[in-house]
């Protein structure tokens, strides 16, 4: 079924608890504002979450976060999603979906953050915590993840495409000295577990400090370097200092992460037609960090 097609509005997710889980069907059910592009987020009662996925693709990571999340979670030092029930395709929706309880908080995206370099150590430590817990039967990289765990070739072409299509607006040589210098490495030691999307709007804040860390849906197991690109979209000066000093990765692990956050601000900068919102500028910024921070070490 194309996903176009598929109208994910209160009305449908109303049909879908009513249907499979009548218990909740006289709970209050609201759409989130900022929930995201892979799922359609709604708030359900007071202390639940609906998710339905938006495309086939993400439809392959529900099972896989009601099978790891409940084991994650109690070896980590900031809350995860839980998941509470798997809904299954109905009423036109094609796909499974699930009921998750709620997190309370303020995602860093909307959120004032006051002490950025406090938050730098928080999710660092968080990311070791996850780095460190075992990853036997774990699922390796692929479509389920986009790839984030994996190696940066997938994304060679588009990359380079990117790089191309921005000719006259970047630094070609340097841009492709980043990307080459990020597949000239690999991640040689064991796979650890990767979230696969640390960003802003990923990250729950509640009284100014760092409380959550959501949507797990790339989850995967391997190459740590994809959870690193916050670093440059999100810290700078002493936080961003910090945050690197508290993950012991080495230097090969920060080249791959230059890659990942060049692959992405390359891409969304060659699809961007604003060329002055706050978006563009801030992958503009990205850019000209990652290429400063590469001349650094090189």
């Amino acid at each position: 079924m194309n996903s176009q097609r598929v109208i994910i509005d209160t009305s449908l997710a109303r049909r879908l608890i009513a249907s499979q889980f009548p218990q909740w069907k006289t709970l209050s059910i609201s759409p989130i504002a900022t929930s995201g592009w892979d799922n359609r987020t709604f708030h359900l009662g007071k202390n639940m979450s609906i998710r339905l996925p938006s495309a086939a693709d993400y439809e392959l990571q529900v099972e896989k976060e009601h099978q790891w999340l409940p084991q994650l979670a109690p070896r980590l030092p900031l809350s995860i999603p839980i998941p509470l029930a798997m809904g299954k395709p109905e009423h036109g929706y094609p796909w499974k979906w699930s009921i998750y309880q709620w997190l309370d908080g303020e995602t860093v995206a909307s959120a004032r953050i006051e002490n950025l370099s406090e938050l730098a150590i928080d999710l660092a430590n968080f990311l070791t915590a996850l780095q460190k817990i075992d990853t036997t039967g774990g699922p390796s990289p692929g479509l389920h993840s986009f790839f984030r765990g994996g190696s940066l070739s997938v994304y060679d072409r588009e990359t380079r495409h990117s790089i191309s299509s921005l000719k006259n607006k970047i630094d070609v040589a340097m841009a492709t000295k980043v990307w080459e210098a990020a597949l000239s490495t690999s991640w040689k030691s064991p796979p650890v577990w990767v979230h696969g999307d640390i960003s802003a709007g990923n990250l729950l804040v509640r009284n100014g400090k760092l409380s959550a860390v959501i949507d797990f849906g790339q989850l995967a197991i391997g190459d740590p370097a994809c959870d690193l690109v916050i670093n440059w979209t999100l810290f700078h000066g002493k936080s961003r200092e910090l945050f690197q000093k508290m993950l012991p990765l080495d230097q090969g692990t920060w080249a791959r992460a230059h890659g990942w956050v060049l692959w992405k601000a390359l891409v969304v900068a060659a699809e961007l037609t604003t060329p002055n919102n706050s978006e563009s500028k801030q992958c503009w910024r990205v850019l000209e960090d990652v290429i400063a921070d590469h001349k650094k070490v090189t």
